[in-house]
């Protein structure tokens, strides 16, 4: 499939990086950006947009240009699939703002599609049993494919699986923070929190235990894990902070879909 990444942004860049990584032909791979911008070596970029057409158009501009950008991409999204990474851009918006598309597709990436470690999530209007297949198969090279049958739960998964890992950044950041107030030099904690944390990721994906199970089992009663589980646990605190902020990241995402929406009624 030939693929047009419209508008080269942070997180298109990244997936291109890992379709590349993955193994696929750069010639397959059409970047388009008003400015020029450095791209991958054999991916070929443009600055005019193009008038050939394309299997698979990514949106990777900001979310509230799309009513802006819309009339341009006719041409490009003639028969294609378009694969949108535009937050809060529902299924339907997309229908309404590119009809001359074949099928639509929300999917919700993280940085991690550089390196295949994306857990990416889609859903999807118009789509073939073929084509469906086809963009699995575009996801897993980035990562996962988790399809949602309802879209009603779309931006909370964007909240959990693409936002999260500013969150963990969050996290890794205060547990180094916290080690150099009690006495560590800072860089020397930095270093540990991201050790500890990559190999403790990789443990729970590889593990047949829940993440809940491997922290009961890392911990003797009585023992420091123990006591410092003792302080996370306590009125439930952690897991209060993060529905707290899952909820947050959720509701910003169904208002800027609300948002998408007065748009296209007020140009309609």
């Amino acid at each position: 499939m030939n693929i047009l990444v419209y508008g080269y942004g942070t997180m298109a860049g990244a997936m291109v990086e890992g379709w590349l990584r993955a193994g696929m032909d750069p010639a397959r791979i059409t970047a388009y950006n008003p400015r020029p911008k450095l791209v991958a070596e054999g991916v070929t970029l443009v600055t005019e947009v193009p008038d050939t057409a394309f299997d698979v158009v990514v949106l990777g501009f900001k979310p509230h240009m799309l009513a802006d950008i819309a009339p341009e991409m006719a041409e490009v999204t003639r028969g294609a699939i378009v694969l949108s990474i535009l937050a809060g851009a529902e299924l339907a918006t997309l229908e309404e703002r590119l009809p001359t598309a074949r099928g639509w597709v929300r999917f919700m990436p993280n940085l991690a599609v550089a390196l295949g470690k994306s857990p990416n999530a889609l859903v999807e209007r118009g789509l073939t049993e073929a084509d469906r297949t086809a963009v699995t198969e575009l996801a897993r090279q980035l990562g996962s494919a988790e399809w949602l049958a309802d879209e009603s739960q779309f931006e909370l998964v964007t909240a959990l699986a693409g936002s999260g890992p500013g969150f963990v950044y969050r996290f890794i950041d205060a547990l180094s923070e916290a080690a150099s107030d009690l006495g560590l030099q800072r860089d020397q904690a930095q270093r540990l929190a991201v050790q500890m944390v990559e190999g403790a990721s990789a443990l729970a994906a590889a593990s047949e235990h829940s993440p809940h199970e491997l922290a009961r089992r890392v911990a003797s009663p009585g023992g420091m894990t123990q006591k410092g589980l003792d302080v996370l646990d306590e009125n439930a605190a952690l897991r209060q902070l993060m529905t707290a902020c899952l909820a947050a990241a959720r509701d910003r995402g169904l208002e800027m879909g609300r948002e998408a929406r007065k748009s296209a009624e007020e140009d309609g």
